[in-house]
């Protein structure tokens, strides 16, 4: 993977403070700590054709983060004095870890609305964890919103991507959650051809057809990701490019979010600077918070794809 980037990019990305021309590169502050994610491992249920960081049901290089790791992470919030509102799950699939209701009832119980990423498939719908999710949305109404991994509005697309009958067990798993009242938002992808304008209305009409109370043109709601393709040639981010994108560093996702990941056979868990680049170890910022909140050069394509170009965030 590291060889396919540099050959696209052509030497690109090397220096974490010059471009390949020798122009400045960007670089993010942390300004306003709005969402703390955990990968709560990279095992998944399901192999995606194009899944952001390789989850699969044999691939466990992160593996399943518990209770008191989390509930660690918790505390320093405090003691940092992050003011966030979001602790945020993401996987793999993260109904596959077996902790899943605790570490987010405890999330809950300090106070914080909670998000968790997940394809609505049968680790979810497991009665263990269709009974915690009942609870928990009883115990903390309004505090808890899971963001279902729906590729494309259409069956033929998502299972080309997803896998054959990948989109009715999907539908099936967002109709529990719309029969239980439990809060959801849709992810999917602008992989297709198609105009904004085109995808949300597809998304929409499907949201209707099944009674959704999903808002396709609201894009909290439903948000669509640019594709990552690391074998594309994409452009660097220096700092004069703010200007002439009209972009305030502060809208990315760097700005206001880190992501806790564990390593398999690490003592504990580590933070990283984003959701997306849970293997690379120039965007790893060591074990605490504390150590997490520093400047993030924009030094992968990922940076200049998904965040800058693609204006996208995981966050809600």
């Amino acid at each position: 993977m590291d060889d396919q980037i540099i050959t696209a990019n052509n030497g690109k990305f090397e220096d974490p403070h010059l471009t390949a021309e020798g122009a400045a590169r960007a670089k993010v502050a942390f300004t306003h700590p709005e969402t703390l994610w955990f990968n709560t491992g990279t095992l998944c249920n399901i192999k995606c054709v194009n899944c952001y960081i390789d989850s699969s049901p044999i691939n466990d290089a992160l593996v399943y983060i518990n209770a008191d790791e989390v509930s660690n992470y918790l505390d320093q919030l405090i003691t940092y004095k992050w003011q966030i509102r979001e602790i945020a799950f993401t996987g793999g699939e993260p109904f596959m870890n077996p902790a899943m209701i605790e570490i987010a009832q405890r999330s809950l119980a300090a106070g914080y609305e909670v998000l968790i990423l997940t394809n609505a498939m049968s680790p979810m719908m497991r009665k263990q964890m269709r009974q915690g999710l009942l609870e928990l949305n009883a115990a903390y109404p309004e505090k808890l919103t899971l963001r279902i991994s729906l590729d494309h509005f259409d069956q033929i697309n998502h299972e080309i991507e997803r896998g054959a009958g990948s989109f009715q067990k999907t539908l099936e798993g967002m109709n529990w959650l719309r029969d239980s009242g439990i809060r959801m938002t849709v992810a999917g992808r602008t992989v297709w051809g198609e105009t904004d304008r085109q995808s949300r209305s597809g998304y929409s009409t499907l949201f209707e057809q099944q009674r959704y109370d999903i808002d396709a043109f609201n894009h909290c709601s439903t948000v669509l990701f640019p594709e990552l393709d690391e074998t594309v040639e994409v452009p660097e981010i220096t700092t004069s490019c703010w200007k002439i994108l009209k972009k305030n560093p502060d809208s990315l996702m760097c700005a206001s979010s880190r992501m806790v990941v564990k390593r398999k056979g690490a003592e504990k868990p580590t933070v990283v600077a984003c959701t997306l680049l849970p293997y690379a170890p120039e965007f790893e910022l060591g074990h605490s918070l504390k150590s997490a909140a520093k400047d993030i050069a924009l030094n992968h394509p990922h940076c200049s794809k998904f965040c800058v170009m693609g204006g996208a965030s995981c966050s809600s």
